[in-house]
């Protein structure tokens, strides 16, 4: 078993328990490049909002979109993005990634900006 391959059984047993909770979910996954949130309906057939280190208003903002600055603004940009949709409480979905660094921080930003998980 590959280090992707333990990745994506982490997060199915993840995502199975938020399914099982019927709760809105915000889903990370990190590239070495780039950083992507997502806020999802409680059926999981939904994007409500979605904010990456690809889009152009961060692009002029971080140089870099793999580190944790970049993940930071991404993280404050999803929390705006989901209360302007109307969302306030989610699950966090790591995707079975680590629960540091880059995660971390993107967590982290997105709790100051309002968010609650």
């Amino acid at each position: 078993m590959d280090k992707n391959q333990s990745r994506l059984r982490r997060a199915r047993k993840t995502r199975a328990k938020i399914a099982e909770l019927k709760v809105v979910r915000l889903s990370v996954h990190r590239t070495n490049s780039h950083i992507y949130a997502q806020i999802i309906d409680e059926t999981g057939s939904k994007v409500l909002a979605s904010a990456n280190t690809l889009e152009a208003a961060l692009r002029s903002e971080v140089k870099n979109g793999g580190n944790v600055a970049s993940a930071v603004a991404v993280g404050k940009l999803i929390a705006e993005k989901a209360k302007a949709a109307g969302v306030q409480n989610v699950a966090f979905d790591r995707s079975g990634f680590q629960y540091h660094g880059r995660v971390k921080a993107l967590a982290d930003a997105a709790r100051e900006a309002g968010l609650v998980f």
